[in-house]
């Protein structure tokens, strides 16, 4: 039952960056809603949405975009930079602490660079078969049309007129579409979702698309269609070509400053397995100094990096395995081998590998995330196993969003470490 003009207090913010007030039957969470707010909203059950602002939050500011508010992109360019930068470290240090893992962790770090490097778009066609561009509204399933986006490196600025060209091409197919852009040295890499297989004249006008647009490549589904550059990304000294929409940190800033937290507590270790290691972006720093294992379920982006670190001067030996790490993780007595253990895994975690990191004699760990929640279970893991948790530092390179990255180093305990060895 829908309950009009609901006056609402606003307390704090949520983990998905929506206001929390108290109701009548429980909390209420209502996007684009700020603590301090007094708002009119509307409310179904625990949903909210915000109506009027009665009084403004001393934290609320005009937001940079005109598509905020509908584009389900961003949670919170209405908030002030000193209210969001301390939710987000909140986000860290209440997901931790509520999994009972308590430590140091440092101010946040900003690390939005000039932008994301990588976006989606979706593309769907109207009544007519006219293909509409953007991104999704907010909690709902249609198409919200841009000309440009803050948060987007100033490479995507010729995006969107490539990406209707593409889709007109493609729109005779009527289906849902996504385009996966990556900026890159050599232009735009752009990888096409949801179309199947197409005939020889469609992916003839993709080729002189890409060649009159100046696009480093196509792809289909992670099929090349056409290459004319390679969609070069700078990882420390090398320069990667990862495969078509293969993982890659949201902002080139955000992974040098992911990279180098983790070089800085790997410190002077000679011998560093790299798990969960795609392309190579922590494992071609880490080979500056040291001899690394990199272990990937990606073939090819795991190829990518071990090509880009054999063909650059100055890096020490890397080599690897394709490993599923959740099936079949490193096992203790393989662990062994390193005098330094960095995981970064997708947002569930690595639970078993942790359990293996657990019962190994592995000096420094250092785990990278996505996800505080499957952060903090793998923590747990690690203190069970004699590792202490030396901090965590909290990384945002999703500006304006609830997702936040993060660091974390473990040292193991010298008498644990000596139980394991003897073990």
């Amino acid at each position: 039952m829908i309950v009009l003009n609901a006056h609402l207090h606003i307390e704090r913010l949520g983990a998905r960056g929506e206001g929390v007030s108290h109701g009548g039957k429980g909390l209420i969470f209502t996007p684009y809603a700020l603590p301090g707010d007094e708002i009119i909203a509307e409310v179904d059950g625990e949903r909210g949405k915000l109506v009027e602002v009665l009084k403004p939050s001393p934290d609320r500011v005009p937001a940079p975009c005109p598509h905020f508010g509908v584009c389900g992109g961003c949670a919170v360019q209405n908030l002030s930079a000193p209210a969001y930068a301390a939710w987000k470290r909140v986000l860290v240090v209440d997901a931790l602490h509520n999994a009972g893992v308590e430590t140091e962790i440092a101010p946040l770090r900003e690390a939005w660079g000039d932008g994301r490097r990588r976006a989606t778009f979706h593309c769907r066609n109207d009544q007519r078969g006219q293909p509409h561009i953007g991104f999704m509204q907010a909690r709902a399933h249609r198409i919200v049309e841009i000309d440009a986006c803050p948060i987007l490196a100033p490479e995507f600025s010729q995006a969107l007129p490539v990406l209707r060209r593409i889709a007109s091409i493609l729109a005779p197919l009527d289906k849902p579409l996504d385009f996966v852009v990556t900026a890159t040295l050599n232009g735009l890499d752009i990888d096409i979702r949801g179309c199947g297989k197409v005939d020889f004249a469609i992916e003839q006008a993709l080729v002189v698309t890409a060649d009159e647009c100046n696009l480093a490549r196509i792809a289909n589904h992670g099929a090349i269609l056409v290459e004319r550059l390679p969609p070069s990304i700078p990882m420390g000294l090398a320069t990667v070509a990862p495969p078509p929409g293969s993982f890659l940190q949201a902002t080139e800033a955000g992974e040098k400053m992911l990279a180098q937290l983790v070089v800085e507590a790997v410190g002077a270790a000679k011998k560093v397995a790299d798990l969960f290691c795609g392309s190579g972006a922590f494992a071609l720093r880490l080979a500056e100094k040291a001899e690394v294992y990199c272990v990937e379920s990606e073939v090819e982006a795991l190829a990518a990096g071990l090509r880009a670190g054999r063909a650059t001067a100055g890096l020490r030996t890397m080599n690897g395995e394709s490993r599923d790490l959740f099936i079949r993780p490193l096992l203790a007595s393989e662990l062994s081998a390193f005098d330094a253990v960095v995981f970064d895994p997708p947002r569930a975690g690595a639970e078993n590998q942790a359990r293996e990191l657990a019962k190994s004699a592995v000096p420094t760990v250092v785990g990278v995330s996505c996800n505080a929640q499957s952060f903090a279970r793998d923590t747990k893991i690690l203190i069970s196993g004699g590792y202490d948790l030396a901090g965590v530092t909290p990384v945002d390179q999703f500006l304006y969003s609830p997702h936040v990255e993060l660091v974390g180093v473990f040292k193991k305990a010298a008498k644990a470490r000596k139980r394991r060895l003897l073990g």
